[in-house]
């Protein structure tokens, strides 16, 4: 009740003529788009351009790709070439970088994984410049947005590489467009998965988690609630008030980042397809990151094959198809997109 109240009296305060002004005019000031597209030349002095900018490498590469999607394993398939560092995660909040922090865990369903860390000892100096709230704040950043300490940080880990710069993260998809702004000459890849399979390894208890009961019984344990909080603001369905089931809202960031991945990524690969036609996949991937050293059989002996369409244990296709439905008719008119044929159809051969 009392909450209630003070919502009531805070959209009374935000609906007064001058107040409302007042927020209005804030609100177009932060949101102007900068008219200035480049640094051109100065009319007085010539300056050079700062040689060897990490931002600047053409064989930095970055992976994306959704937690659980199997990014791990396709991190695991370039930390097996010796002439390049393969970051795992930069932003977790394990800090790698953090002997004391990180602790020794890892996950039993990363298979042939014995750390993730290795990569980032004697890096200490990054505690500089690195920022938890990374992990599930300002998630979506587009061309136009600042963070000089992420910048920092990347360009830190870049010029402590031996060899090519390999960078795999699960919270960049929806910060692919200032990547690609900063670091212009990088390469990107994008992995995805069924999203069905992927839920099901979303769930830490499937049984308390069933198809009947998930809407009540849904305990997050990837982020799904902390990244609609955040995204909420550039994607509105995301909040629980609107979209309360937690299946569509994983829908909705799945295929958002879907999206985003095939549009500003170089390649998009889904995991069904690595590991059942891996020296195919690895083959394409190597021509396009012109990478000639790359030893395919050596990352070909990190893959073990996975099961696909695990999902019809959780739930017939009718449960996941009306709510995907339901999500594409929104993101439909959300983008203003309609189209004829409806690729959530498709999703059991995915």
């Amino acid at each position: 009740m009392i909450k209630n109240k003070a919502i009531d009296l805070f959209k009374k305060f935000l609906s007064h003529e001058d107040v409302s002004d007042l927020f209005s005019k804030k609100v177009r000031a932060a949101t102007q788009h900068v008219g200035i597209k480049e640094n051109t030349s100065s009319p007085y002095f010539n300056y050079q351009k700062l040689e060897h900018q990490p931002a600047l490498k053409s064989d930095v590469v970055f992976i994306t790709g959704r937690f659980r999607s199997g990014s791990s394993v396709f991190w695991n398939l370039f930390r097996a070439q010796p002439d390049c560092t393969a970051y795992y995660e930069p932003f977790n909040e394990r800090r790698w970088f953090d002997i004391e922090h990180r602790g020794q865990f890892v996950d039993s369903s990363h298979k042939g994984i014995q750390d993730y860390w290795t990569e980032y000892d004697n890096l200490g100096h990054l505690s500089h410049v690195y920022d938890e709230k990374w992990i599930n704040t300002a998630l979506h950043m587009d061309e136009y947005s600042y963070d000089s300490n992420m910048r920092a940080y990347i360009d830190s880990l870049i010029e402590h590489s031996q060899g090519r710069s390999i960078l795999q993260f699960n919270r960049i998809d929806f910060r692919l467009p200032w990547l690609k702004k900063n670091y212009p000459n990088a390469k990107f890849l994008h992995i995805y998965r069924n999203p069905r399979d992927q839920w099901l390894s979303f769930l830490t208890d499937k049984q308390k988690m069933n198809s009947a009961e998930v809407h009540e019984t849904y305990q997050d344990a990837f982020y799904l609630d902390v990244w609609c909080k955040d995204l909420a603001k550039q994607f509105p369905f995301l909040s629980p008030v609107i979209t309360a089931h937690p299946y569509m809202r994983f829908y909705y960031l799945w295929k958002l980042s879907y999206l985003y991945g095939i549009k500003y990524c170089d390649y998009s690969v889904p995991l069904e397809r690595l590991t059942s036609a891996p020296i195919e996949e690895l083959n394409t991937i190597k021509s396009i990151l012109n990478w000639t050293e790359f030893d395919i059989q050596k990352s070909v002996e990190k893959i073990e094959s996975i099961t696909i369409d695990k999902w019809r244990t959780y739930a017939d296709e009718s449960w996941f198809l009306e709510k995907e439905q339901i999500c594409e008719a929104e993101l439909d008119c959300f983008f203003n997109t309609p189209h004829a044929n409806n690729n959530v159809n498709q999703m059991g051969t995915l």
